[in-house]
């Protein structure tokens, strides 16, 4: 129930309450119907099911599978291997995702611990979270609201509330009804729970608690809200289901052609069975990819972008839409002045006149008290802050204050007195229509002033004016302020972070969209929109118009919409989930409570966090650790590196396992022994992984990425060309290497050449794999050392196989001619030559392909 728009008089009715509060009876009834006033808690993922969930990837299945059924046939070291891998894996997985864990319960750290009621008609404290619907709410300065409150007293009452509406400034409160459709922003007879008193007193009756606060609802949507799946993990999902379908088509033609025609023995076909998914699963892409994913999160950690999950690095790169709020993100969320107008004033008068203005504003205000006060260590209203900060550069003194006339919401004005050149002289300063109603002007004049006054507030700014007058007494009254001599205008607003118009552009010139969420006024957030520089500036969309439209309208407006003004979190839920729905890869900022919820449903959710929340911190995929706009961008092109040596890395994966496979499914179409034991293929796809794969998520980011577009949300992550490639280096790799081991006589020799060939090829591949479509043999292999490290890690590796007992006795090897190490580092070589021709005929039909498309 809402009870902005009833009375003081009905809402005690509705309550059934009184100014003297609840009786203990009373409030005790309560508390056992309607539960603490606490916000209710997500039960927490066990332990188990954090750490299961990285071994069920249907691959990691697989071979699980396959090391079990090696255990039925008694081989239980290479059972024990294939275990190693995955449980490596899973290990790997877990460990980087508890990094990353956070609890979801910060909402709790809003409420204040305790509070002060009536009860029984006396001021009693007790705990917030005994706190009850009806109960009488006694609040002063810097007390935080513990529930929500209908306002039925309020001295001076501001509230500060951007954590919630996003509104930049702090409200005044009241206790006069408002509009039922008012937005939670316009509620001004309505106090929330979790925001703070910043001046002033009040009392309000408590009409909600716990979960039916608007913080509650928050929370309540933050539950329900269901994590977004990237689109990485779809697409390896996807890549997953593609292998295991093939693979299993694979084996059963394997099982019943081999059967009908050769009749094999149970155990052998078993062992060709478990060789084949050994040979054909990429048990290296899920280590390899996390480290990927890991490195990248470190990275974007050093450029002050804290990543809480590790797909989400590559989400980065996929955005296509920012929703932005505006306060505190977009804008410095600090009031300050940015215009100083004088409508009648002539040139050669300017100088005085600023000087006099320059003395009004230093001294017409109640938050400095002393000429060695530094603006920056005062508290106090945004707006008088803006203010002292503008003109304490020009160290103008304080004048002593003889009297005050205080600000009230009734009059709009404030004045205090002091003595000027032996004239007791009163200076204005509050709302220009007030104060010009109140000057002595020709009408000509008061045009020019109102001109003025229209001109700053068109700019979304809020505008002060300043003004004097001469008294003859020390005693001042309301009936004093007359006559007045009109100074000068003063236009204060939240302005634009520099650092955020610089970013947008690079978000433009990148194909990302950026829209502003805001929970401030149209104007207010017009004027912003274009000092940032967003595309669609004239329209702009208010929350009571969102309300108006069904979500099929509101899907076909978004995305020529990049303003919207007057915003709730069910707002800024329903513009995220419309932009989904359109196809778009949303990313959405924030630093307000109010903000969390559509955080959570953005696939990438990013927080400020220096002024952002602990709640929208928790909710956040990512957080920037110094509240710069312009870090998005950065962690964008890094995403989009990212996902570039992903797509390198599984291109010089692939190749290689189905280059195994067809070793096995040739070995059992010919009826001949397989090619490689088991263990044999995992050491090849392990060694490449610890060595060569890892060496390609060093990388560095083209130097066109950031002037492309987003890549489509719908590519595959194999597209046919990549297909052919995995085909043709596969058939590159296998072809030479069994032409070149058969020719040995000993089996062992023949498994070490067909092993060492496979290893080489993979060398040569992984050069090739830099650049997928460019020559990679350039200036930035000579700078990627990781690189070099990785071939001498592997020339180690593969050594210690050739010439070590143990390994040779582990691993089924033996060791190899200096003659048949550089027939096989020749056929490798060009092997490498081969799939550079390959990319220079591709490349040469998609440009003529590209020219007669134009």
């Amino acid at each position: 129930m809402t009870y902005h728009h009833k009375s003081i008089n009905e809402t005690y009715t509705t309550l059934q309450t009184t100014a003297n509060g609840l009786t203990s009876s009373q409030r005790k009834a309560r508390l056992e119907k309607q539960g603490y006033n606490q916000l209710a808690e997500k039960k927490p993922v066990p332990l188990w099911q954090k750490i299961g969930k990285h071994f069920l990837d249907l691959l990691m299945v697989v071979l699980l599978v396959a090391a079990i059924l090696k255990g039925i046939t008694g081989d239980y070291v290479e059972m024990g291997i294939i275990l190693a891998v995955v449980i490596i894996n899973g290990i790997i997985g877990y460990l980087q995702e508890r990094k990353a864990e956070a609890s979801l319960n910060s909402l709790k750290q809003l409420l204040s611990p305790t509070a002060t009621v009536f009860i029984d008609g006396h001021r009693k404290e007790v705990a917030s979270e005994e706190i009850v619907t009806g109960d009488i709410l006694l609040l002063k300065s810097g007390d935080v609201l513990p529930a929500d409150v209908r306002f039925i007293e309020a001295a001076d009452l501001v509230i500060e509330e951007a954590v919630l509406t996003g509104e930049s400034l702090p409200i005044k409160k009241t206790t006069a009804i408002v509009n039922e459709k008012a937005g939670l922003g316009d509620r001004r007879n309505i106090g929330y729970s979790g925001t703070q008193v910043q001046e002033g007193r009040g009392i309000g009756i408590v009409i909600a608690t716990g979960d039916q606060t608007e913080i509650g609802k928050i929370n309540q949507a933050l539950q329900s809200v269901k994590p977004q799946t990237t689109p990485l993990i779809r697409k390896m999902n996807q890549l997953n289901q593609q292998i295991f379908k093939g693979l299993m088509l694979f084996i059963v033609f394997l099982i019943i052609f081999t059967s009908l025609r050769y009749g094999l023995e149970a155990n052998l076909l078993l062992s060709a069975v478990i060789a084949l998914i050994v040979a054909v699963v990429p048990e290296g892409l899920p280590a390899v990819l996390t480290m990927i994913l890991s490195m990248g999160v470190k990275e974007l950690s050093q450029q002050k972008a804290i990543v809480k999950s590790m797909p989400a690095v590559e989400t980065l790169g996929a955005m296509t839409v920012i929703c932005s709020d505006k306060t505190g993100t977009l804008t410095k969320n600090e009031m300050s002045v940015t215009d100083v107008v004088f409508p009648d004033t002539e040139t050669t008068a300017l100088p005085e006149k600023q000087a006099q203005l320059q003395t009004l504003m230093t001294n017409c205000q109640d938050l400095r008290t002393t000429t060695d006060q530094k603006a920056a260590n005062l508290k106090g209203n945004p707006t008088e802050m803006a203010i002292l900060r503008y003109v304490e550069a020009a160290a103008e003194p304080l004048l002593p204050k003889l009297a005050q006339i205080p600000f009230d919401s009734k009059h709009k004005y404030m004045a205090t007195l002091h003595e000027v050149a032996g004239q007791l002289t009163l200076f204005v300063k509050g709302a220009p229509e007030v104060l010009l109603a109140k000057a002595n002007l020709s009408p000509a004049t008061q045009a020019l002033w109102r001109q003025a006054i229209s001109q700053q507030a068109q700019k979304g700014q809020r505008v002060l004016a300043f003004a004097t007058t001469r008294v003859s007494q020390t005693t001042i009254r309301h009936e004093d302020v007359t006559e007045l001599e009109m100074v000068g205008l003063v236009g204060i607003i939240d302005p634009p972070k520099e650092s955020a118009i610089a970013a947008i552009k690079n978000c433009h010139q990148a194909g990302i969209a950026v829209k502003m969420i805001t929970g401030d006024h149209r104007e207010t957030a017009r004027a912003i929109g274009k000092q940032i520089g967003l595309k669609h500036t004239d329209s702009v969309m208010e929350g009571p118009e969102i309300e108006g439209l069904s979500d099929e309208e509101l899907r076909q407006v978004v995305s020529q919409t990049d303003i919207f003004a007057r915003t709730t979190p069910e707002h800024k839920l329903r513009i995220v989930t419309a932009l989904q729905q359109q196809g778009e890869i949303v990313g959405m900022t924030g630093d307000g409570v109010n903000d969390a919820p559509a955080l959570k449903k953005a696939d990438i959710g990013i927080a400020m966090g220096i002024k952002g929340s602990e709640v929208t911190k928790e909710a956040a995929d990512m957080v920037l650790a110094d509240d710069n706009f312009a870090t998005i961008a950065n962690a964008v092109k890094e995403g989009r590196r990212i996902f570039d040596n992903l797509k390198k890395t599984i291109n010089f994966f692939l190749p290689t396992s189905l280059a195994q496979g067809i070793l096995v499914i040739f070995a059992l179409l010919t009826d001949r022994p397989l090619p490689l034991s088991p263990v044999q293929i995992l050491w090849v796809n392990m060694v490449t992984t610890i060595t060569l794969s890892y060496a390609l998520s060093f990388e560095k980011a083209h130097p066109e990425t950031m002037a492309r577009p987003p890549r489509n949300p719908e590519e595959k992550i194999l597209s046919l060309h990549s297909l052919f490639r995995i085909l043709y280096v596969a058939l590159l790799i296998t072809v030479p290497a069994y032409l070149l081991s058969a020719q040995a006589a000993n089996p062992v020799v023949a498994q070490t050449m067909l092993l060492q060939s496979i290893v080489l090829s993979q060398a040569f591949y992984m050069i090739n794999c830099r650049e997928l479509t460019d020559l990679p043999l350039n200036k930035s292999l000579l700078e990627n050392k990781a690189i070099w490290i990785s071939f001498g890690a592997l020339a180690i590796l593969q050594a210690s196989l050739l010439v070590v007992p143990f390994m040779q006795n582990l691993i089924g090897t033996t060791s190899l001619t200096l003659g048949q190490q550089l027939t096989l580092f020749l056929a490798s070589g060009v092997i490498f030559l081969l799939v550079e021709l390959e990319k220079k005929i591709v490349k040469g039909i998609l440009a003529r392909r590209n020219q007669q498309t134009a």
